[in-house]
């Protein structure tokens, strides 16, 4: 059980899975308010920085789940590194509904929402898991700029652009969802660049060490053309933020 390889291959240098920079991360953590022995669920938690910072900066308490067997290992040699595995608990598995044995402050999905079948599924997943009056955490792209075409959207790596909503539509989203929006972090560009541009060095060290290997191709062909594709599409039209949660 885990993640198809080529993500394990290019993103094996990131601490975080998504646009979201260490500082952006921190700014959510203060806005939230987190109290010390708050108790946090990470659906999808890729490799542990969201928790691991959180629970050495505020004293919260949780467990993250993620299907990379390789991003799993990587959150516990985090929260070893940050003194907090007395904290946190990363498990490997399956998020796709998961509910926690006991009701937490928060439940995150940053990024994930496929694994609930979109954003309404998975404010449903999380609320399962959440104690009355906690917060949902929701983590998603959306267009900063509306795509003319399909084929526009298509080289931001989405299907179409019915894709995903303009940001006031999203926002607005959640409200038809039951949920008021109680705050939100929003990535930038410098955090969409560290997020992509980090894995073109990660792809050409790898080439050079596993020439051989059956996904040199793939990988090869990767590097070529996504720096290109990236600044086309991805860095002009998506934006992708963090959207705190309460039901109504």
């Amino acid at each position: 059980m885990d993640i198809p390889r080529i993500f394990n291959i290019t993103e094996s240098a990131h601490r975080i899975h998504n646009p979201m920079t260490a500082d952006k991360l921190a700014t959510l953590g203060a806005a939230l308010r987190l109290e010390p022995g708050a108790r946090v669920l990470d659906l999808g938690s890729g490799s542990g920085e969201m928790l691991c910072t959180w629970a050495r900066d505020h004293g919260v308490v949780g467990t993250g789940v993620d299907l990379s067997r390789l991003f799993t290992e990587q959150a516990k040699r985090r929260a070893a590194e940050l003194g907090v595995a007395d904290k946190v608990t990363f498990i490997h598995g399956d998020a796709a509904g998961h509910v926690s044995d006991e009701k937490v402050d928060v439940a995150a999905c940053v990024g994930a929402t496929w694994i609930a079948g979109g954003v309404g599924g998975c404010i449903e997943l999380l609320s399962r898991s959440l104690r009355p009056g906690g917060i949902i955490l929701i983590g998603e792209p959306y267009w900063r700029t509306l795509p003319a075409t399909d084929a526009v959207a298509k080289g931001c790596l989405a299907h179409s652009v019915s894709d995903f909503l303009a940001l006031p539509e999203l926002v607005a989203s959640f409200g038809a969802l039951g949920c008021d929006v109680v705050e939100m972090v929003l990535a930038d560009q410098d955090g969409w660049d560290r997020y992509e541009a980090a894995k073109w060095l990660t792809m050409r060290r790898w080439l050079d060490a596993n020439p051989d290997d059956e996904l040199a191709g793939e990988v090869r062909a990767k590097l070529t053309s996504e720096p290109e594709r990236y600044a086309a599409y991805t860095r002009e039209y998506l934006g992708w933020g963090v959207f705190a949660l309460m039901k109504r």
